[in-house]
């Protein structure tokens, strides 16, 4: 969740949570005790697409 944070532009973690939600949100890849994991590449394609604006290079 921290990289999914920063790849927003550094917004809360209560934001990313909701964000991660949406329905248009990739799927995480696996969810492990330490929290859910998301492939980098599908998260950046969902913020190119959807939140351009925030994408961190």
């Amino acid at each position: 969740m921290t990289e999914i944070q920063q790849m927003l532009g550094g917004i809360s973690r209560q934001r990313a949570s909701e964000i991660v939600k949406r329905s248009t949100f990739p799927a995480p890849l696996d969810s492990l005790t330490a929290g859910r994991i998301w492939s980098r590449e599908a998260v950046a394609e969902w913020i190119k697409e959807h939140r351009p604006s925030q994408l961190d290079d």
